[in-house]
């Protein structure tokens, strides 16, 4: 931006004003004396012809373009927070930065770079969370006070989190919640799902969200939770409900996003958890009486687990019905996206554009290969253990 600037105008300026530089600048003989002895003998050999008013406007270019180098850098965070009146620490413009993600369009290339590199960094090394002690994957901004702390302590029924062993020995004492707040709507032998209302547990949602943030790359956090739902999985005990993933959805959706943001804590991946999340969501959606899609973009990894479900059920119905079905069909019997089951099918090539109309056309064979590709399909969601009703028809 530095290069955009007219520095012509600016000497215009300056010569006006130079006749008149001792009193507008308030400089005494040595204040310029010392300003001379500085910066003289880097130029002396291209500026020994020139008088002092020349010498005195050059300087004082060189000093104006470092203002406004300070000044720009500056302007680059006055979305986020009042530069001047505010002395921040490099973990608060973290903190800012991560919840106001949703302003990054706002930010010029080198600004948003700057915000990567920084977050970049894990803060938080380690946590503990029930009977497990789990390395951290990514960067979370919680609150300042913890910047100090390498390992956090959660409790896993409340989500609060504390600096150290004894603190949570005495807030354990203190918590009366074995399982998180709010309505258990699935119950099938061991695991359980609870629906927690963001509104209604706004703490709980926030800890939840500074907790998930540890573990994934590009979520945003969000502080204003009172528009999601939270859908808590967990495996039980005589001890209580452990969670051991989640996802989140919107109340509202215009564009009938089902799913927010999913995790399946580390130590309880690749036991098909993530699958039965997945698959949980779609179960909501057709409760509800709508089609439904994952909040996009994908991750890569997001995709992969999606075109795995979306195959395996896809698949599974067209094994039954020969391929003698419509894509509005399939949407109305899996409750998945017609965009989502064309893009799958194609990406499978098992559909044609015929006649204006797409045909879907597939030998046995090749579906029982796409099938084994696909993979397992993870734990089933026992439909006549929900006991749900949505979120519009609440009371």
């Amino acid at each position: 931006m530095l290069e955009q600037l007219d520095l012509d105008s600016v000497e215009t300026y300056i010569d006006e004003k130079v006749e008149d530089k001792a009193t507008s600048l308030k400089m005494t003989r040595h204040q310029k004396r010392k300003i001379d002895e500085t910066h003289v003998k880097s130029i002396e050999g291209l500026m020994s012809g020139l008088c002092l008013s020349s010498l005195i406007l050059i300087q004082w270019r060189l000093i104006l373009m470092k203002r406004w180098r300070t000044s720009l850098e500056e302007v680059s965070y006055t979305w986020s927070f009042q530069a001047t009146s505010l002395k921040m620490t490099r973990h608060q413009k973290r903190k800012i930065d991560e919840t106001h993600v949703k302003g990054h369009e706002e930010l010029d290339a080198a600004s948003l770079r700057e915000h990567e590199e920084i977050t970049k960094v894990k803060n938080i090394a380690t946590i503990e969370l029930g009977r497990y002690e789990i390395e951290t994957w990514y960067f979370s901004p919680f609150p300042p006070e913890y910047n100090d702390s390498l390992k956090l302590y959660f409790c896993e029924f409340c989500l609060n989190f504390l600096k150290s062993k004894e603190q949570l020995q005495r807030h354990t004492k203190k918590c009366d919640l074995k399982h998180p707040p709010g309505d258990e709507i699935y119950r099938s032998g061991t695991l359980s799902m609870f629906e927690v209302d963001g509104k209604k547990n706004k703490v709980y949602g926030q800890n939840l969200c500074y907790l998930a943030k540890l573990f994934l790359d590009h979520k945003t956090l969000y502080y204003d939770v009172d528009l999601f739902l939270f859908y808590i999985l967990c495996e039980c005990d005589d001890r209580g409900c452990h969670m051991v993933g989640y996802f989140s959805k919107e109340k509202h959706s215009e564009e009938s996003y089902n799913l927010a943001c999913i995790l399946t804590l580390p130590p309880y991946q690749r036991k098909g958890y993530g699958k039965f999340l997945i698959a949980f969501s779609y179960e909501l959606s057709k409760k509800e009486g709508k089609v439904g899609t994952p909040e996009k973009p994908l991750s890569d990894l997001g995709l992969l687990s999606y075109r795995g479900y979306w195959t395996r059920v896809l698949l599974d119905i067209l094994k039954k019905h020969k391929s003698n079905i419509s894509i509005k069909e399939l949407s109305d019997m899996t409750a998945i996206k017609a965009d989502d089951i064309l893009s799958t099918l194609q990406t499978l090539d098992l559909i044609q554009y015929r006649k204006g109309q797409h045909v879907i056309c597939a030998d046995p064979k090749v579906l029982d290969r796409h099938l084994k590709a696909a993979g397992r399909g993870g734990l089933e969601v026992n439909v006549s253990k929900l006991i749900w009703t949505p979120y519009k028809e609440q009371g």
